[in-house]
C-alpha cells in the first residue's frame, strides 16, 4: 500500500456566516421587542381586541424560544466549511508534521 501526501484541507466553523445564527438573531431582537411591549404597554383596548390575552408577550416569548432552539441548533450541530487556502494553518507545511519545534 502506498500513502498519500497530499494536504487534507483544513476545516472550520461557519461561525457567523450561518445563516442560522443571522435568523436567531433578528427572531430574537422582535421577541424581545414585543415582550417588552407586552410588559409596559399592554391597554385594556389591547385585551378586548385579543380576548383578554396579552399576545405581545405571548408571541414575544414564542418567538424567543424559537431564537433559543435556533441557537442551541448552531451550537449542537455546526456547519463545518473547508478553509480557503490562504487561511490554512501558517505552521503547517502540508505534510502532516508541525512546524514548531518540540512536536
Amino acid at each position: 500500500m502506498s500513502s498519500s501526501n497530499r494536504a487534507t484541507p483544513a476545516k472550520q466553523s461557519a461561525g457567523a456566516f450561518d445563516v442560522r445564527n443571522v435568523i436567531a438573531a433578528l427572531i430574537g431582537f422582535y421577541g424581545v421587542v414585543l415582550v417588552l411591549l407586552g410588559l409596559f404597554s399592554d391597554t385594556a383596548a389591547d385585551r378586548e381586541r385579543t380576548g383578554d390575552v396579552n399576545a405581545n408577550l405571548w408571541a414575544g416569548l414564542a418567538m424567543l424560544v424559537f431564537a433559543a432552539a435556533f441557537v442551541l441548533w448552531v451550537r449542537l450541530r455546526p456547519i463545518v466549511v473547508e478553509a480557503p487556502p490562504d487561511r490554512q494553518d501558517p505552521e503547517d507545511d502540508g505534510s502532516g508534521t508541525s512546524l514548531t519545534k518540540g512536536h
